[in-house]
């Protein structure tokens, strides 16, 4: 009981401080405006009034500003609920229901006399944190929904081939396969684990660019040759076109990872017998580099979404990948100041179009030992 009645004790208190304040601004006006009446009254009429009216009009003024003080007081009251109270109750009930884990909160904007008290403003700014929040969350729900999808695949297959290499007189074909196949599922887990540990650096800005500058093209090449192996494996034709002494001014660390990423993907989705093609070209400013396949393409919808951590066109999981290479190459690119774009028809392939910044006047710079 003392719990619920307290409020209603402070809110009592509260006007009634707030009626007493006004009576008192109100008695000290009509006090000097009255005492200056009275006394230009009695110059200007020649006679002095007598005990009794003064008496009578003192009542009556007094009378006059009690009322006019409780009318104001309850004027003010109803102002500041409309005002004031109204506004904050719906704040504060929106920031309850934040607080309990709902980021489908909204406050409506006030329609109200005063326009320009700064609520609205508030209440536009919270909104936008909600739906700031509301999508943090959903992303947040997708990333441990993914994350354990992700894990619990490689580790499934470890445990059924880990259960199936303990089988009493297994030929030593089937236990080297069993083998090679906990070893590829492992090799996965590894570098799920290494990718999401990359991208929580890059994302909370715990990798910072090293710039130097060197040959865009050279390093390209170098990246390229990682593959060979792939390449000759399904007979891909590789194809180049690329400029001499082009000069970035970047980190080479973070930009080998672009060009890992979108090689793999490249030979990972290009039938055997298909075609690759990387080609680098300048403009006046910028270093322009393409990586494109004969692959089975992507999807416009795919297209949107392509960047997004954990998202896969391949809603199956055929294919193997962990949905974050391409989420890495947009966060290094974004990182080092350049831009990526991708294009692609169904069936027909994609290309996916990096830019970056030219060094026209730099020299290269070798590596200390």
């Amino acid at each position: 009981m003392k719990k619920s009645s307290a409020p209603n004790v402070a809110r009592i208190l509260y006007a009634a401080r707030r009626f007493a304040v006004i009576f008192l601004m109100i008695s000290f006006v009509v006090t000097c405006c009255m005492e200056l009446f009275i006394i230009l009254l009695q110059d200007s009429m020649g006679r002095t009034f007598a005990q009794n009216e003064l008496e009578h009009a003192a009542k009556l003024t007094f009378g006059n500003v009690v009322l006019i003080s409780l009318l104001l007081a309850v004027m003010d009251e109803v102002w500041r609920w409309f005002s004031v109270t109204r506004p904050v109750r719906h704040i504060i009930g929106a920031v309850s229901k934040i607080m309990n884990g709902d980021f489908s909160a909204r406050i409506q904007p006030l329609k109200g006399i005063d326009n320009g008290d700064g609520f609205n403003t508030i209440i536009d700014y919270f909104n936008r944190m909600a739906e700031e929040l509301s999508g943090i969350e959903t992303l947040r729900t997708d990333f441990i929904a993914n994350v354990s999808h992700e894990l619990k695949t490689p580790l499934a297959v470890i445990q059924n081939y880990g259960t199936m290499l303990q089988t009493p007189k297994l030929s030593e074909e089937n236990r080297i396969e069993y083998a090679k196949a906990v070893t590829s599922s492992s090799r996965r887990l590894a570098d799920l684990i290494t990718n999401i540990l990359k991208l929580n650096r890059l994302e909370n800005q715990q990798i910072y660019p090293e710039k130097k500058v060197y040959d865009l093209g050279e390093q390209l090449c170098e990246c390229l040759l990682g593959f060979e192996s792939t390449w000759e494996k399904k007979n891909i034709d590789i194809e180049t076109d690329i400029e001499d002494s082009v000069l970035i001014e970047s980190d080479p660390e973070l930009l080998t990872l672009v060009w890992n990423n979108l090689f793999s993907n490249a030979m990972k989705f290009t039938e055997p017998g298909g075609k690759v093609s990387l080609s680098l070209k300048t403009d006046s400013e910028f270093a322009v580099v393409q990586v494109s396949d004969t692959g089975c393409g992507i999807s416009p919808e795919v297209g949107q979404h392509i960047f997004e951590k954990f998202y896969q066109g391949d809603t199956s999981h055929a294919t193997q990948g962990n949905g974050l290479g391409l989420a890495l190459v947009k966060r290094v690119v974004d990182i080092v100041g350049g831009d990526i774009s991708v294009s692609s028809e169904l069936g027909k392939g994609s290309t996916f179009t990096v830019i970056i910044r030219r060094n026209e006047h730099g020299t290269v710079q070798e590596d200390t030992p």
